[in-house]
């Protein structure tokens, strides 16, 4: 998904900064205690960090909002995980 976002990013003309685009990712990993037993990951959050050079917040703001239905990874598990993005967007 961040690489998908970088593209939705640039095909927005956003400019942003690569040294500081980062993502935070938290998973929740759910099953029963005890060795041997099945678990499995129900649930992912991934929170960007972008620091715009310049272009439209909005852009940027819409590109965080669909980038995952652009994403083969997401796509690939999307029915067995529930994913979810958010964005701390920054102008500089």
């Amino acid at each position: 998904m961040y690489g998908t976002l970088a593209r939705a990013l640039r095909a927005r003309d956003v400019e942003f900064d690569p040294a500081t685009y980062t993502a935070d990712v938290e998973g929740t990993i759910e099953g029963p205690a005890g060795q041997g037993s099945p678990i499995r990951i129900t649930r992912i959050h991934v929170h960007y960090q972008i620091e715009m050079l310049s272009g439209e917040r909005a852009a940027a703001e819409r590109a965080v909002a669909v980038h995952a239905a652009g994403c083969p990874a997401h796509e690939s598990v999307k029915a067995a995980i529930a994913i979810t993005a958010s964005a701390e967007i920054r102008q500089r």
